[in-house]
């Protein structure tokens, strides 16, 4: 499963699912999978995690709502 780091779900929400409503964000303690999370570079200069494996519903931590602005992009804080 493709995933993102907090400081990069801001624009890969707005670039595959901009104006689309009705998301979830889920958010994962790395240290609560049994897989190992890799580091990949999908041909755009920058590492994303992704997990090749099950991810147990202990894992996810949170779940927040996306909801895309007036003019349809995502403005998401970053979490530290």
């Amino acid at each position: 499963m493709h995933c993102s780091l907090s400081q990069q779900v801001e624009a890969m929400a707005n670039a595959l699912f901009r104006g689309e409503r009705d998301l979830l964000l889920l958010v994962i303690d790395p240290k609560r999978l049994s897989a190992g999370v890799r580091f990949e570079d999908p041909g755009v200069g920058e590492a994303y995690p992704h997990v090749y494996g099950p991810i147990p519903l202990q894992a996810v931590v949170e779940v927040r709502g996306l909801k895309p602005g007036p003019d349809g992009r995502f403005r998401i804080r970053a979490e530290p």
